[in-house]
């Protein structure tokens, strides 16, 4: 005899604070689960007031809002006739937990705490919450009068129990639970549990997907049952995006996967499976069984409703579906796009608010209300006119994969306009200011959306100029060209008139000093200028609004602070500050290939000719944006070339980069722990005196320059080694620079070392 339960799981893109907008995405995604035939719907964690409140959580209006939201979904039709289970933060005995609250028509059953909380890399789970350490018990939790008002009940059970409806038993993990090593689905699949639920708050990470899956299906192969995974999608308003994922599993086998990456806002899965699988599996796992004998019962809600309906044998169950992952560069080219999609659209919700100042002013009728709105009202609210983003495209890698990032942002709001996203297509007319467009090509929402600026200095090359502006045509951007000699000469001078004294660049004669100071003058000026385009480009255009400023330092040039610090690096937002240098070049490898953008390959000197369009040349092989040498150009030309490229500069390649950013940050290794790794790692290319070298002047630069980590612009989160100093990577920025005896003990191991090898020589 069948058991047939359709259960619904969700992605929603929640915003933290956005009590209005969540209650609405909530509401829609239980719709359309009980439109599915759906009886139990699971939603993301903390989804009511939206993952990333941080310290908002310490506020009682956090709670409050919460509770408010909660009563909207008891009272709404929509949740009749369907469990649903929200996340919400929530007081109890002065304590404040992360909770599932699960409820049945506007009876609350169970208030289920989690119970290991997330507090490592970007989580600070611990500095908000409290996990519940009462295993298997639970405690009358008294409501608060405006939910007892609609439920008509004075307590509730708080705490680990598992909810007992007519046809089968339903536990809940939150999140982190499953990461652990004794992760609650173990003893809850042991004591007869058939339908484990997983309400994260998973944020993305490169090649962190596979494992999220390895989980849920182990899960299930180890102990049978069905496992339901929500989570939360889209950037909750700081640097991490949260990339769906969700699924729905049995017996070891995927039977609904969700998107990784998409613009709808609301994204819910359904499946309908058999309870008699579950049992069938578990009934010849004798080793489960016995486990299962001796297991310690937990407390049973009991819910007089169940998941299945009245028999129907012609209803087809669900199929099991194989995974698809995508590569690390499809990742690059669809997450941080996403993660701006949401930065522009909701920094654009603002507009709402313009009326309102601009009756303020219409109102105060005097100077007073003139300054509001041209003065002080637009610094403090800056983003009341966003349309759009304004890169400096230099015609390096960096620069040109943080334009394919728009490119590809364009892309995918075209497809889900002509998927019928009428979400996306409102959010888009709202942001070109046309309330009849519809965008269709991306090259040409580009244009409306992206302005791209090379800003060329007297050490700038023709090359990289053609570079930008070549790439710039095949994406579609506004592009603007200028130079700012003008604005260095002025601001040198400056120093000059003062000073008496005129700097000069090394190669004609200066200092070191003089020479990087000159360096840094350009750079900063490019960011004066960037922002000064981003405020008015529009408006000398004739359009309203103005434009986000995107940097583009990658997560190397960060980790060793090969940057000048508030030069062009600084910026509102940076798309590909998480990424290492290694997958951005396969990043744009792969927008060469599937975007059809040749100019990222393609030689722009004057030996290029039609029928080597794609294939480079050796005499032209430095003149492409791929494999071009990284370079700033902030020093004088030598015969018109390029004279200094970042990796000289540094003093090491970025793929050695690459290698001391993840020993330093994920294997936790100081000086003398990461030249022990490397001597190992490096044995066939290195001396461990050449190691030393290495590690040494790593170091140096590192705590140098970690300073600038302070300032860093937000960034897409993407790999496990970013420095970001802000959330993720909580060490100092002032450093004895000369580690003396880090370094010593290092020099104290080579010299051991090479004695070692000269007696190993004197023997043969």
């Amino acid at each position: 005899m069948g058991r047939k339960v359709t259960v619904a799981t969700c992605a929603l893109n929640q915003w933290a604070l956005d009590f209005e907008g969540n209650l609405q995405r909530i509401l829609k995604s239980i719709e359309i689960a009980k439109h599915r035939g759906a009886r139990y719907r699971l939603g993301p964690e903390l989804e009511i007031c939206g993952y990333g409140c941080w310290d908002h959580y310490h506020e009682s209006d956090t709670l409050l809002h919460s509770l408010q939201v909660l009563a909207a979904l008891l009272e709404s039709p929509v949740t009749q006739d369907i469990i649903c289970d929200v996340g919400m933060p929530v007081m109890h005995r002065n304590v404040r937990y992360n909770c599932r609250v699960i409820f049945l028509n506007r009876r609350i059953l169970l208030i289920r705490p989690k119970m290991a909380l997330a507090n490592e890399g970007n989580y600070r789970e611990l500095r908000w919450f409290t996990p519940w350490s009462r295993s298997r018990q639970t405690e009358e939790y008294f409501l608060p009068r405006m939910i007892q008002e609609l439920t008509k009940q004075e307590t509730v059970p708080f705490g680990d129990a598992v909810l007992a409806t007519l046809d089968t038993c339903i536990g809940s993990e939150v999140c982190e639970e499953l990461w652990t090593p004794r992760s609650p689905h173990v003893d809850m699949g042991l004591d007869g549990v058939e339908i484990f639920t997983n309400a994260s708050g998973s944020y993305h990470m490169l090649r962190k997907a596979h494992a999220r899956v390895d989980l849920v299906t182990m899960a299930t192969t180890k102990n049978g049952g069905i496992y339901l995974l929500a989570n939360q999608k889209g950037c909750d308003g700081d640097r991490l995006y949260y990339d769906g994922c969700a699924m729905i599993a049995m017996n070891g086998s995927i039977f609904a996967q969700g998107s990784q990456f998409s613009l709808d806002d609301v994204e819910v899965l359904t499946a309908t499976l058999d309870l008699e699988d579950v049992r069938s599996y578990r009934a010849e796992i004798s080793s489960r069984n016995l486990e299962a004998s001796k297991v310690s019962p937990y407390p049973r809600v009991k819910v007089d409703f169940a998941l299945s309906c009245h028999e129907d044998l012609l209803e087809p169950l669900s199929e099991p579906v194989e995974w698809k992952y995508h590569s690390p560069a499809e990742e690059i080219s669809l997450g941080p796009a996403c993660w701006l999609w949401d930065f522009l659209r909701r920094s654009q919700q603002w507009k709402r608010f313009v009326g309102a100042y601009q009756g303020l002013r219409v109102e105060l009728g005097s100077s007073l209300g003139t300054l509001l709105l041209r003065g002080s009202a637009h610094t403090a609210f800056g983003w009341l006119f966003q349309a759009g983003f304004l890169l400096p495209l230099s015609g390096g890698v960096d620069s040109a994969a943080t334009a394919c990032l728009v490119y590809s942002m364009c892309r995918q709001v075209c497809e889900a306009v002509k998927d019928g996203n009428r979400e996306v297509l409102a959010d888009i007319r709202t942001i070109v200011d046309q309330p009849s467009y519809t965008p269709q090509d991306p090259r040409e929402l580009c244009g409306r959306i992206l302005t791209t600026c090379y800003m060329a200095g007297e050490n700038s090359s023709r090359e990289t100029c053609d570079r930008a502006k070549e790439l710039a045509q095949q994406v579609g951007s506004h592009h603007l060209g200028l130079n700012i000699d003008p604005a260095v000469k002025a601001v040198v001078g400056i120093f000059s008139l003062v000073t008496g004294k005129s700097p000069l660049f090394a190669a004609h004669g200066g200092s070191s000093r003089e020479n990087l100071a000159l360096q840094n003058v350009q750079a900063r000026v490019r960011m004066v200028v960037a922002y000064l385009f981003a405020q008015l480009s529009l408006w000398s255009r004739g359009a309203r609004g103005g434009l986000l400023v995107l940097g583009s330092a990658n997560v190397d040039e960060s980790l060793l602070g090969y940057l000048t610090k508030y030069d062009c690096s600084s910026a509102d937002i940076n798309p590909i500050g998480g990424i290492s240098k290694t997958d951005l070049k396969d990043f744009v490898q792969f927008c060469m290939e599937s975007f059809q953008l040749p100019a990222l390959q393609r030689c722009v000197c004057t030996c290029e000719t039609t029928a080597v369009a794609l294939k480079l040349t050796s005499a032209c092989l430095g003149r492409s944006i791929l494999v071009a040498p990284p370079t700033a150009e902030l020093e004088p030309l030598a015969s018109g070339q390029v004279s200094q490229t970042d990796e000289e500069d540094m003093g090491m390649t970025y793929a050695e980069l690459s290698v001391y950013g993840r020993l330093r940050k994920l294997a936790k290794t100081g000086p003398y722990g990461m030249f022990c790794k490397l001597l190992v790692m490096w044995r066939d290319v290195c001396t461990p005196r050449q190691v030393a070298d290495k590690v040494k002047r790593f170091f140096s630069k590192y705590s140098i320059n970690r300073h600038k980590m302070t300032t860093l612009t937000p960034a897409y989160h993407a790999e496990s080694y970013s420095p970001d100093d802000n959330r993720f990577d909580l060490r100092p920025f002032l450093y004895n620079t000369r580690w003396p005896w880090q370094f010593r003990c290092i020099d104290k191991q080579v010299l051991q070392l090479e004695r070692r090898q000269q007696d190993l020589e004197g023997v043969d």
